[in-house]
């Protein structure tokens, strides 16, 4: 009986321990847009670039810890965090562990944030975002 204690004790503790490292990770991770740079003008298309730190990417599927991939937002606001980030024209996925892109996108203003999500789309808690940029494109 007392060794079944003693187990149980155990992968509590490993758990619990487990659950503040995942939190600690996410808090020490930034991804950002690299390129294009916030309050510029562009031609289309506009070549974008992600940065990641102090997080692996990873593609889709997986569930290492530390670990995720982009999503970008587009002329959107983020989604709900606790539900799969959706896939249409405003929430691009990057599931291949992808760090850049090429968009064409039409004349006017335009809002670039990214998202890091895990191996099923969904935003980490807590979350990883990037700051959102606004740029114009001619």
């Amino acid at each position: 009986m007392n060794q079944n204690w003693f187990l149980l004790a155990t992968i509590v503790i490993f758990i619990h321990g487990c659950g503040n490292n995942t939190e600690q990770t996410n808090q020490a991770a930034k991804i950002s847009i690299l390129t294009p740079l916030d309050s510029k003008t562009y031609n289309s298309p506009v070549n974008i670039k992600f940065g990641i730190e102090n997080f692996l990417l990873a593609p889709a599927g997986t569930f290492a810890a530390g670990s995720g991939h982009h999503h970008l937002l587009v002329n959107t606001e983020l989604p709900p965090m606790d539900r799969p980030i959706p896939t249409d024209e405003n929430h691009l996925h990057f599931g291949k562990a992808q760090t850049e892109t090429s968009l064409e996108l039409p004349q006017g203003t335009h809002t670039l944030q990214l998202v890091l999500g895990d191996g099923s789309h969904i935003p980490h808690n807590p979350p990883i975002i990037s700051e959102r940029i606004t740029i114009k494109v001619e």
